[in-house]
């Protein structure tokens, strides 16, 4: 382009330059949990929205896995922003087909863990298996693949009693033959369909004994087979693609037909192939069960370590919360929330963790203020964590029992409540909007005397008033030190501002630092500031960002440098209200200013 105009001989040039600028409105509620389920993948965090995404995507719990599953179930009462991330600890490993795979020559007493899509395409070269349940754990062992094949002469299902007789014909429309894409094909007679099903063979998934849980009809054994529409038809890339429940790797040795084989493409010379010969089930259809899954219901502090690391990643998941678990011994309490704490203040910087004490300082403790104090001053004192102080009594319907849960879920889906119906700079305690819900009962109740310890120490009192419900009492973070940010909504004010900001400057980045951009800036982030304050959430503010914190030092590091001032609106903790008995005559003005009284 030339140094002046675009224009080398007169004419007229319109050009578009795009100054409509905001500072972007950014999720506040997403929350991130981790933990034990006995299905579902692994090491890969999942947004999920209602419970019915929960139980499908992770299993009905059992009674060792109800804690987190319900953990989960309370955040979702409130807000359908969590995403959850799967842990497993050693010894959980991957469950396989062994009928259909009886004839390979492999050792099949060599267990992998396939936690994952991602997972199953590293490891696929080094699976014994035909079919591999598609997560890992026991409860994989109960299901089974039954599969029917195309065979040479078949016309029609209702003359081919092979097809008839299969337990899962019914499923069909009809007995599976010769695809269209395959009669397009130089070859004939190549009988290259099958069906496919997935079994539920204990129930534990549908609830119902040998109820089937997927269908896939008339898949090609070819794989460069194509449906009608022009879709991939090749058995394995349907099955892996579709299933929820297993994967499926190729043929072993002992089902290929002789002379040929499944998983190649018909003969370009028209010599013809016929896949159905010289295999043992072809005409009686084949069912295998899935075995050798095994699982652990608990999680140690390391394995929760290792399922927060996921988190870590500000560009690869977006989240608000990070809920802590609840362990059993203190120590494994204070190690799972300071890495928390780690994480949410010193590696992202753009969360807040919030935390339970340990579950043998509440539950059935004589002293549970005693206990969770002695938990909790173990805390990192942070403004990036909240702590409650009690566990929540649920009712497990899966099992048909009440359970004790953590209340950090639900602590931190009132946040998220709060979040969408006020903002995150309003505090999320008292009767407003510090109410739980799908509560039984408490841990235990601190009366006021226990409130008052607790409190002093950054841990937020629930408590059961009579008529009022189970309140959040408290929005305290725990930072030690007196500051406007040991406060939760002035911390959570500060990282929606901070976060909003933050991506609008990505727009200025190799900009240049002159008295233009400085004011585009400005007037980017000025906007979002006054929503804020018309909103409550701020008293003042302002933006500086201009030739006094940009000074030629400055610009030639290549920075531009901004101070954002805001005054944060504060949350009322006490009240005092004084009530003076005055004579008859008396004038309220000459009693304020004489006695000093502030009315």
């Amino acid at each position: 382009m030339a140094l002046t105009t675009p224009l080398l001989s007169p004419g007229i040039a319109i050009r578009e330059f795009d100054l409509t600028g905001v500072a972007p409105n950014v999720e506040t509620s997403l929350a991130g949990f981790v933990g034990a389920f006995k299905w579902g993948p692994v090491g890969e965090p999942v947004r999920i929205q209602n419970e019915g995404e929960l139980s499908s995507t992770y299993g009905t719990p059992d009674p060792e896995r109800a804690v987190d599953y319900f953990s989960c179930n309370q955040f979702l009462r409130y807000s359908g922003n969590l995403i959850v991330n799967r842990a497993i600890p050693s010894g959980v490993v991957a469950t396989g087909d062994s009928a259909l795979n009886a004839s390979n020559n492999q050792d099949a007493s060599i267990k992998i863990v396939v936690k994952n899509e991602k997972d199953w395409e590293a490891q696929e070269t080094n699976i014994l298996n035909s079919f591999t349940a598609k997560y890992p754990g026991e409860i994989g062992s109960t299901l089974a693949v039954s599969i029917f094949h195309g065979s040479a002469g078949n016309t029609s299902a209702n003359t081919d009693s092979d097809f008839l007789d299969w337990t899962y014909g019914i499923k069909f429309d009809g007995s599976p033959e010769t695809s269209n894409w395959a009669e397009n094909q130089l070859g004939t007679n190549i009988n290259d369909e099958m069906h496919l099903v997935v079994v539920d063979s204990d129930g534990l998934f549908s609830g119902t004994k040998g109820t089937v849980l997927e269908t896939f009809s008339y898949l090609s054994v070819a794989p460069n087979a194509k449906t009608t529409d022009g879709g991939d038809n090749y058995v394995k890339t349907v099955v892996n693609a579709s299933s929820r429940f297993v994967w499926f790797k190729d043929w072993s040795d002992g089902q290929l037909p002789s002379g040929t084989s499944w998983d190649t493409n018909p003969p370009a010379d028209g010599s013809g192939v016929d896949y159905s010969v010289g295999v043992a089930w072809t005409n009686a259809g084949s069912s295998s069960s899935l075995s050798g899954g095994s699982d652990h219901a608990t999680l140690d502090a390391g394995d929760y370590e290792i399922g927060f690391d996921r988190f870590e990643d500000t560009e690869e998941v977006d989240i608000q919360l990070l809920i802590a678990p609840g362990m059993n011994n203190r120590v494994d309490q204070v190690t799972v929330v300071n890495n928390l704490v780690g994480i949410a203040g010193k590696i992202r910087k753009d969360c807040l963790a919030v935390a339970s004490p340990n579950r043998a300082a509440v539950v059935n403790q004589n002293s549970p203020v005693t206990e969770t104090l002695a938990t909790t001053n173990l805390f990192s004192a942070s403004s990036y964590l909240a702590v409650d102080n009690n566990y929540l009594r649920v009712y497990d319907k899966f099992n048909d029992q009440y359970i004790y849960i953590p209340a950090a879920s639900s602590t931190a889906g009132i946040m998220a409540f709060t979040d969408y119906n006020y903002g995150p700079w309003y505090s999320p305690a008292g009767e407003k909007r510090g109410e739980y819900v799908g509560v039984t009962n408490l841990a235990y109740s601190p009366t006021k005397n226990q409130r008052d310890d607790l409190y002093k120490k950054g841990v937020n009192p629930i408590v059961q008033f009579p008529g009022r419900g189970t309140l959040l009492f408290g929005d305290k973070t725990k930072l030690s030190r007196p500051s406007a940010f040991d406060r939760i909504n002035v911390r959570r004010l500060f990282l929606a501002i901070e976060k909003s900001v933050a991506i609008a400057a990505r727009n200025f980045l190799f900009e240049f630092n002159d008295e233009f951009t400085r004011s585009e800036f400005v007037a980017v982030v000025e906007p979002l500031l006054r929503e804020i304050q018309g909103r409550r959430g701020i008293i003042d503010y302002r933006v500086q960002c201009d030739e006094t914190n940009n000074t030629p030092e400055v610009i030639d590091r290549n920075e531009l440098r901004a101070a954002i001032y805001i005054k944060p609106a504060r949350s009322i903790n006490f009240i005092t209200i004084d009530f003076i008995a005055t004579r008859t005559g008396a004038d309220f003005d000459e009693i304020v200013g004489s006695t000093g009284i502030q009315i």
